[in-house]
């Protein structure tokens, strides 16, 4: 479909500044970001015959621009919601989250999925990198859904979860192919649920296909002080001693990196993805975002999954993340809030290998969202990137289109979602796992 947004303020991302015009969408991509005016003059700049739109739309003076990346997250754990909430990590895992999810089969997978898509389109989310089982039916969930979706292996030595290096090495053929909604890395669940021959094998695996490697990475003080027990060395430092990050890759949560991991981060060139709520509640810590920004190793931003969170909401973790950097450094200058809206866009695109996707200019993917100026908490617009980062919220988000396709509009799902059969099969599920 053909769409011409007009009397539009658009934020490309490219700069802070904002311009007011026009922005057409052809098919899949971005056709023309620029000033309004004659159309005809418009086509002919492009060298372009005349358009058929199939809608126009007036954006009344909202703001267009790139959709979210959620660059962590487990999206079928929504069926955990305020499941096991309270306690502490290891516990929180081992003994509630780990059982349950063993109970978990794909087609169960598959229905608790969808009901995470619709909660990321309300956020303005357009893409997410996903670590979950049964990656085969999370992909359908999210392909049939429109949800752009990068997964990345979750082997580990834990029975029921994963242990297969010749799976993932299939999945990394398959789902890379599948369709161009969805993506597939390489990568393992974290050090402490891996033996060292099975990381040595990841390793071995990345070299092969000289592909990036993600992981759960330095989370807990707990986790990093076991490590060392077992190897005399962070896990920052082992991974990298089994050149398990030679082609790229980053960690998730990295909340207790010392100056010689970040070092490494620095040096690798690999992405660091927080994920503020989610280290709170479980009392984790607050990452070092400071010290990464000054290294300039990038950042990008995880809501994690809903039995953590539990909120798939990027406006919270953007607050979150500016919030408690502040907080950590007694510094109320600390991480602005115009470097978050970059790690909840740009930089998750970065991480997530998806750079058609980060800012809005002409040949680029149509992933973006329409976020309402005209709420009270918009207002007034002193400074629009800070208003997003520090008081906006889901209900500023009017519009969420992703691969040229319009999902959600003005606080309904577009896309001939049964919505209600969703909810009921995400209850029935969880009554039967009880």
């Amino acid at each position: 479909m053909n769409y011409r947004f007009y009397n539009a303020k658009i934020l490309t991302m490219r700069e802070a500044a904002f311009l007011e015009g026009e922005l057409w969408v052809q098919d899949d991509k971005i056709l023309y970001v620029g000033e309004g005016g004659d159309m005809a003059a418009i086509c002919q700049k492009l060298s372009i015959e005349n358009i058929l739109w199939d809608r126009e739309i007036d954006c009344e003076g909202n703001l267009l621009m790139p959709g979210f990346k959620n660059a962590h997250t487990h999206s079928a754990m929504t069926f955990l919601r305020s499941y096991a909430d309270d306690l502490p990590l290891q516990d929180w895992l081992t003994k509630q989250i780990f059982p349950m999810e063993a109970k978990l089969d794909g087609e169960m997978i598959y229905h608790l999925t969808k009901l995470a898509v619709l909660e990321y389109l309300t956020s303005g989310i357009t893409a997410v990198f996903d670590m979950y089982l049964t990656p085969e039916t999370t992909a359908k969930a999210c392909v049939e859904m429109g949800m752009r979706c990068v997964q990345v292996s979750g082997t580990s030595g834990q029975e029921n979860f994963e242990p297969s290096l010749r799976q993932m090495e299939e999945r990394y053929h398959t789902l890379n192919e599948m369709d161009p909604l969805h993506s597939y890395f390489i990568g393992f669940h974290a050090e402490y649920t891996c033996s060292k021959a099975l990381l040595e094998q990841v390793a071995a695996m990345a070299h092969k296909y000289q592909a990036p490697v993600f992981t759960h990475l330095c989370e807990t003080k707990a986790e990093v002080e076991g490590c060392k027990e077992r190897y005399g060395i962070s896990p920052v430092k082992l991974l990298d001693s089994l050149g398990m990050f030679d082609y790229g890759g980053g960690g998730y949560h990295c909340v207790w990196m010392d100056e010689d991991d970040m070092e490494i981060f620095q040096r690798r060139g690999l992405s660091v993805v927080t994920n503020p709520a989610s280290n709170a509640k479980l009392a984790s810590g607050i990452a070092p975002i400071s010290d990464y920004l000054k290294r300039k190793i990038n950042v990008a931003i995880g809501t994690d999954g809903p039995a953590s969170n539990n909120c798939l909401d990027m406006f919270r973790e953007m607050f979150l993340v500016t919030g408690l950097a502040k907080l950590r450094e007694k510094d109320a200058s600390a991480v602005d809030a115009w470097e978050v809206l970059k790690m909840a866009t740009v930089n998750g695109s970065k991480a997530m290998n998806l750079p058609e996707t980060d800012v809005l200019e002409a040949g680029k993917q149509a992933d973006l969202i329409m976020i309402d100026l005209h709420q009270p908490n918009m207002q007034p617009m002193n400074n629009i990137p800070k208003n997003l980062v520090y008081s906006g919220s889901k209900q500023n988000v009017k519009m969420t289109m992703i691969r040229g396709k319009i999902l959600y509009e003005s606080g309904q799902f577009t896309n001939a979602y049964d919505v209600e059969e969703i909810y009921r099969k995400a209850n029935e599920i969880v009554d039967s796992l009880r």
